[in-house]
């Protein structure tokens, strides 16, 4: 019969049927029926004590099941950090893939990724980064647990106020450079330190003189595999000699992102990619027999959103209230930085720009908004160097400042706005003997890095922004 099809009506059972057949009794639940019958009743009574009898069973059975597994997997949690086998002390491998957003480890099969989360601790939500959101402030905050405003490095390029010298990407001279970075900070303590590439790492200050075959020059031509592989040397050296902190720098998938965006198959390629070395280089560990003595931690320095050339502000907009001539501006997208001759009031100028901007009359006005440097959320810790200039203006996700309108409706991607916006967010996961299997633990920013390290290799650190106590919430405690 169908499940459509009509109910047939039952009969009432009577005297003869309900003799022969106690199920039906049952189902009919015409209990006058056994009334008079004691071999009924004692069916009744039987079969209802066998059916109480199986169900306290199962319910037994269940949760001593359960209960057993809860006791095997929390006999599976490290509760303190697990003993070395083969190398003499901890060891760091801190890996960056710049412009890794959070979520990007969704977007494709990464199948070494997913290990090392199955078996560390990972930011379950991302990894905060500092604002600016871009890369040469941000790597630099990682290995020196210090906001830009304090170890300097405060945008890509910038101008010291003072002598008007500008800072690019290229330079290492050490007056730029403040903080004590993570390199230098082990050679401090007599340890040995080795950077395949990171900002920073080939300015020489300190105790750190970026020594030949232990500091690679950056060089972007040189292909991912063979920087697996420089990594992966250091292993083949006597115990003693194997540098106890290191660095490995892999520019995708922030390549890909800022041509195309975050949602092109060319990122879906390159986080493969980025993947694949991290397979690489697992199994060059497991090969020495050292993977699990050794503590990777693995970042990106931001996120990527998309952009088109529609979602645009342009300064020359703002003429009717307040004109901004091209000298006074010294980065304008993400971050807008002006810095305005010393007897032009800061107020006035942020009051006329946020004027027009909210007047409805500026194309995308409302997307951006203009501050005096010290009045800027206190949450993105922007304000305390001379070298950040005066005004600075917050545009919103997603849209770019121009001075005048070109014309262009270009698409890609972009970095380096507010850090609160998730879409700059990034990863953290952590795996190796002081991190636990599995664990998850909540968003935290990238200044924390810094303290980490210097608590797994049991050294000194310099005075950072960092809290001294955050590391005993990631790491396992020692046996």
């Amino acid at each position: 019969m169908g499940p459509d099809s009509p109910a047939k009506p039952t009969p009432a059972p009577d005297q003869e049927e309900n003799s022969s057949s106690p199920t039906t009794a049952l189902l009919s639940f015409d209990t006058d029926a056994y009334s008079s019958n004691p071999s009924h009743k004692t069916s009744i009574l039987f079969i209802s004590l066998t059916l109480i009898t199986c169900i306290a069973l199962s319910a037994a059975f269940a949760f001593a099941f359960l209960f057993f597994s809860a006791a095997s997997s929390s006999a599976g949690v490290d509760s303190t950090a697990r003993a070395l086998t083969k190398l003499k002390r901890p060891v760091v491998i801190l890996i960056s893939s710049d412009g890794f957003r959070f979520g990007y480890q969704f977007k494709t099969s990464t199948p070494n990724i997913d290990r090392l989360i199955a078996n560390g601790t990972e930011a379950e939500r991302g990894l905060i980064p500092v604002f600016p959101t871009l890369t040469f402030p941000n790597h630099y905050s990682i290995v020196t647990g210090l906001y830009p405003a304090h170890h300097g490095i405060i945008n890509n390029y910038f101008l010291d106020p003072v002598t008007g010298d500008a800072f690019t990407m290229a330079n290492h001279d050490s007056k730029w450079w403040l903080g004590e970075p993570l390199w230098e900070t082990v050679t401090n303590q007599g340890l040995g330190a080795a950077t395949v590439f990171w900002v920073g790492a080939e300015v020489k200050k300190g105790s750190w003189s970026c020594p030949v075959n232990l500091c690679h020059h950056y060089n972007q031509s040189v292909p991912f595999e063979e920087r697996v592989d420089m990594i992966l040397q250091y292993f083949d050296l006597p115990s003693e000699e194997i540098p106890v902190f290191m660095t490995l720098y892999f520019e995708d998938p922030d390549h890909q992102g800022h041509k195309v965006g975050p949602d092109d198959p060319q990122v879906t390629e390159a986080v493969a990619r980025i993947d694949s070395m991290l397979g690489k280089l697992i199994s060059g560990l497991e090969k020495r027999g050292v993977f699990e003595d050794v503590n990777i931690i693995l970042v990106g320095d931001h996120g990527m959103v998309g952009t088109c050339d529609k979602k645009l502000i342009f300064i020359e907009d703002l003429a009717p209230w307040i004109v901004i001539p091209d000298s006074w501006v010294q980065s304008r997208t993400p971050l807008l930085a002006i810095r305005p001759p010393p007897d032009i009031s800061l107020s006035e100028i942020v009051s006329k720009m946020n004027e027009g901007l909210q007047s409805g009359k500026v194309k995308n006005g409302n997307r951006l908004k203009m501050y005096v440097k010290e009045e800027l959320p206190s949450r993105l810790h922007y304000s305390a160097s001379d070298r950040i200039p005066p005004v600075i203006g917050l545009v919103e996700e997603g849209f770019k400042v121009e001075m005048k309108n070109s014309k262009r409706q270009e698409c890609g991607g972009a970095h380096g706005y507010d850090n609160s916006v998730f879409s700059m967010r990034t990863i953290f996961i952590g795996h190796g003997p002081q991190f636990a299997r599995g664990r998850k633990v909540p968003s935290f920013e990238n200044v924390q890095i810094y303290n980490l390290v210097t608590s797994i290799l049991n050294i000194k650190p310099a005075p950072n922004n960092g809290s001294a106590s955050f590391p005993q919430s990631i790491l396992l405690p020692s046996s």
